[in-house]
């Protein structure tokens, strides 16, 4: 609880470009969230280093997804948007919370297996400790919720454990989070592996919809759509492609998946997957008219970039002095 209001807590990382599926299972679902809780929204780029990155393209990257919060809706003075790497209470209190985590945790992680065995050449320690970083995310903001998919669902069981740990050792330090689940598409897929997620690394560039495809590229990637020889718009898990689509256009256009079904009950794949991609563009051009106007100015950009590490580190001083007393570091002379 934060100034009388709950606390949420989500990022992305500053790596690759955002997906149709990034904004339709978490951004969108951000909009309207700071009605009832104080929002943290962080760009994620400590994070980001467990692979090595081109330092100038990781900052461009940090900046166009920081933009893009804003241009898809966030309001920056609403929300508090920014740098992961501008607030050292990250890093901070993660060096703390690693002496509370127990290397068995960390063992049965599932996504230190899966980037080990993609980065077999760099397998080094801050990816195994990643999830204790992710947990003083979390936990450096008090937060009451935090909006996870289901693939990060384990990091927030561990987050807890950490916190709950802390606590009966010295006290109710940290809220104990809670997960916040989006409503429906949470999980939009490959449009051309349609039983995994849509993926911002996917080396395919045709599985994913970038927010920044222009609208010929949006139509042309869902014409290439994968799906099945039977021509029938029907939502079935036996029909993974045609049930993504389904989803994505339900999703664009505000409707249920049962007007999606009878809309095109009787016409074919070919009118569909136009259907959808006109959809989809409709969608992003003006997130993508919004972008364009924003790195026109960069003085505003500039200007929210300062005044929210401000206000996070503000926050984030908050709780971190409280768990530096707890532990027993000396107080600083001020």
């Amino acid at each position: 609880m934060l100034d009388g209001k709950k606390s949420l807590f989500s990022g992305m990382q500053a790596t690759g470009n955002l997906t149709l599926g990034n904004y339709l299972g978490a951004l969108n679902n951000w909009l309207t969230l700071n009605e009832e809780y104080e929002c943290f929204y962080c760009v994620v780029d400590l994070h980001s280093i467990t692979v090595r990155q081109d330092p100038a393209e990781l900052r461009k990257r940090a900046r166009a997804l920081l933009t893009l919060y804003i241009a898809a809706g966030l309001d920056p003075v609403k929300n508090c948007i920014y740098y992961q790497s501008h607030v050292s209470g990250h890093a901070e209190l993660s060096w703390i919370l690693n002496c509370f985590t127990y290397m068995g945790e960390l063992n049965r992680m599932t996504q230190f297996k899966d980037k080990a065995a993609k980065h077999s050449d760099n397998i080094n320690a801050g990816l195994f400790t990643y999830p204790v970083l992710m947990a003083a995310d979390i936990l450096l903001f008090q937060s009451d919720v935090v909006p996870v998919g289901v693939d990060q669902k384990q990091h927030l069981e561990i987050t807890r454990d950490i916190a709950e740990r802390f606590n009966s050792i010295y006290g109710d330090v940290f809220t104990i989070p809670e997960p916040y689940i989006g409503k429906v598409g949470a999980k939009i897929m490959s449009l051309q592996e349609p039983s995994k997620k849509m993926s911002k690394s996917d080396e395919n560039v045709n599985a994913s919809i970038y927010l920044m495809d222009d609208p010929d590229t949006v139509i042309r990637k869902f014409k290439r759509a994968v799906t099945d020889s039977d021509n029938q718009i029907i939502y079935s898990d036996d029909k993974p492609g045609i049930k993504n689509l389904i989803d994505i256009y339900s999703l664009t256009n505000n409707k249920t998946v049962e007007e999606v079904v009878k809309e095109f009950d009787g016409k074919g794949y070919g009118d569909f997957k136009m259907a959808v991609g006109e959809a989809v563009a409709s969608v992003l051009k003006p997130i993508q008219t919004r972008v364009a106007e924003l790195n026109k100015d960069k003085a505003y950009v500039d200007s929210i970039i300062k005044t929210n590490a401000e206000k996070a580190n503000y926050y984030a001083t908050k709780t971190l002095r409280k768990v530096q007393k707890k532990v027993g570091f000396p107080e600083k002379i001020r």
